[in-house]
């Protein structure tokens, strides 16, 4: 890219190529407004959705990674108990080199947690002993660094050469959203090449009930300029688009937000046709925001809570128009 190049300018000259990254994927001429995927008319889960125009969009097909999926999928971790009766939760992860799909037929070459961009969103309660067997099987030395409380020797400070492991060990505090990721150096490549995730603690009785959704906000550098050329929620670009979520009206909706997006100041949620209560790091629930736009500066964290009052289409998306029309953008299936 050219330095005088915009990442608009160089997406609406280039097309998309299968051959991946290192032939920097070749987007064709349509304007970028129409960005969204390869067919006005696509048929998802037996119904049509005609919001989007043609240009690259979400796979058609998961092999590896279904961001539907992950929206929901939570690591509880292998539970036992101790000689105290306390919980004590232990957990696998591996850093393995390999390349992911971000969009249709777009590859990017990503340093991952279990082989996956973001890793398992790992989750236990507050109190519990938490036991992370972490596995280096990457080319390069990574380590896991955990947000919250726990003795500065479990940090993530020391790197973890390849074939090497570690076992992270301490006691779930506070409750609330938190987040992991590598802390080897240079931090920037470690956490854009995609190692992170999000790290939940819950309340000690628990959280009402409701239909609970993981967003984590990323980017990715397609030609290594520092400069991000595609974003999503969970990694895939116009997931959440091509194939809306389903929620029903009336119910409940809790978002644990996240924004792990490298080289960009900060990362929004706005939500259209509702208002939701944001709840800052979610580890003080007496205390919100009523709103329908959020931002977050990278590591920021918090819980989003809404009913739709409305059937419909309700989309989401950055508030920085440019992610949005580059991959960051979805919309709720309200019934």
């Amino acid at each position: 890219m050219a330095p005088h190049q915009t990442r608009r300018s160089f997406l609406t000259k280039t097309s998309i190529g299968l051959a991946g990254i290192a032939g920097l994927m070749a987007l064709d001429s349509t304007p970028l407004g129409g960005l969204a995927r390869a067919s006005d008319n696509a048929t998802h889960q037996g119904h049509t959705d005609t919001h989007s125009g043609g240009h690259f969009g979400a796979p058609t097909a998961y092999p590896d990674f279904d961001p539907h999926r992950f929206l929901t999928t939570f690591d509880w971790g292998t539970p036992t108990k101790n000689l105290a009766g306390q919980t004590v939760r232990e957990y696998e992860i591996v850093a393995i080199d390999k390349e992911i799909e971000i969009a249709r037929g777009l590859k990017f070459p990503a340093w991952t947690y279990n082989g996956q961009v973001p890793g398992p969103t790992i989750r236990c309660t507050e109190g519990d002993l938490l036991r992370i067997h972490f596995r280096n099987e990457g080319s390069h030395p990574h380590s896991i660094h955990f947000h919250g409380f726990h003795p500065p020797a479990q940090d993530g400070m020391t790197a973890v050469a390849p074939g090497g492991e570690v076992t992270y060990e301490f006691v779930a505090d506070p409750f609330g959203v938190h987040l992991y990721h590598c802390h080897v150096m240079p931090l920037k490549k470690h956490i854009h090449k995609g190692l992170y995730g999000g790290f939940i603690i819950d309340p000690p009785g628990g959280r009402p009930p409701a239909q609970e959704l993981v967003m984590i906000m990323n980017g990715f550098d397609l030609d290594q300029n520092a400069e991000n050329e595609v974003y999503a929620v969970n990694s895939v670009a116009f997931a959440y688009q091509d194939r809306p979520i389903p929620i029903n009206v009336g119910e409940l909706v809790r978002v644990y937000l996240i924004n792990l997006t490298e080289f960009d100041l900060i990362n929004s949620f706005h939500l259209h046709s509702a208002m939701f209560k944001y709840y800052p790091t979610g580890t003080r629930l007496d205390q919100y925001v009523l709103t329908d736009t959020v931002t977050q500066c990278q590591g920021e964290r918090g819980m989003i809570e809404f009913a739709a009052k409305f059937p419909g289409h309700h989309m989401f998306h950055a508030h920085q128009s440019e992610f949005a029309e580059l991959g960051w953008i979805g919309l709720f299936d309200a019934k």
